[in-house]
């Protein structure tokens, strides 16, 4: 799978770029010696996590060094965007109470 797609793709929808890579390629199993649970619970819970490591560990071989700022970079990316929703739960409007009242 190209690289540069995997990129696009994942930019904007990062669990179906790891779903894609693990349907055409084996590059999941190889960043994870085959665990597939860790795998599927950062699949799950940590895409941006899971892709960055999953597509340094396929270009460089293993994360080490200046890699890791990548990851923990994406590892940030995840958390911001769990706790941004939640603190944006006061500006979802709501319905209107009952016009029988």
């Amino acid at each position: 799978m190209c690289g540069c797609f995997v990129l696009l793709l994942g930019a904007f929808a990062p669990r179906l770029a790891l779903f894609l890579m693990a349907l055409f390629n084996d590059e999941i199993t190889q960043a994870f010696d085959g665990s597939w649970l860790v795998a599927f619970l950062g699949w799950l819970m940590l895409p941006y996590t899971t892709l960055v490591f999953v597509l340094v560990n396929w270009w460089q071989g293993d994360v080490e060094g200046f890699m890791w700022f990548f990851v923990v970079l994406a590892f940030l990316t995840d958390i911001a965007s769990y706790f941004g929703s939640y603190a944006r739960r006061t500006e979802i409007r709501t319905y209107p109470q009952s016009y029988y009242n």
